[in-house]
């Protein structure tokens, strides 16, 4: 990411356009580092991809146990795709994020995220009568939600992104 250091106590971090953005370095679940630690590449803000690159992409993010990058790649179809897939892919996103969350130990906002993403998922294709859009096996990908949350839910303990990764095809 291209951006700014803030240098001085009360500064903000400013990306080229002069946007707020925190330049800082960040681990695998997107927690902030230390200036100057090393860090995970951040994902491209604002990509436009096809479907089938985001459901890809996402993906490998998932299986290598950084959803709060797949919850970008998300994100960006969310934001740049069309009006009647918006809830399928903002409902993704907050299954990454539902993930992401569960991994950094945060029970209650893990489990929280988890259902929530996959109501949304689960209204898209009751609406659309859609059950695999872009190959993605949204029944599944529910039901994983769902039993990720109960499971959240009853251990205080992190889990592991990477083994928890859902399978979205």
């Amino acid at each position: 990411m291209s951006g700014t250091r803030a240098t001085d106590g009360g500064a903000r971090d400013r990306d080229q356009e002069g946007r707020a953005r925190n330049a800082r370095p960040r681990d695998g679940l997107g927690r902030p580092l230390p200036y100057g630690a090393p860090g995970v590449e951040r994902q491209p803000e604002g990509v436009v991809r096809t479907p089938d690159e985001t459901v890809a992409e996402a993906q490998d993010l998932l299986a290598a146990g950084k959803p709060f990058h797949a919850h970008e790649v998300f994100e960006d179809a969310w934001k740049s795709g069309p009006d009647e897939e918006r809830a399928l892919w903002r409902g993704l996103a907050q299954l990454a994020v539902g993930l992401t969350h569960a991994a950094r130990g945060n029970r209650t906002g893990g489990a929280r995220l988890l259902r929530r993403g996959a109501g949304a998922a689960e209204e898209w294709a009751a609406r659309d009568g859609e059950a695999r859009p872009y190959g993605i096996d949204l029944p599944g990908v529910i039901a994983w939600a769902r039993a990720l949350a109960d499971e959240v839910e009853r251990t205080d303990a992190p889990v592991d992104a990477r083994a928890r990764a859902p399978h979205l095809r």
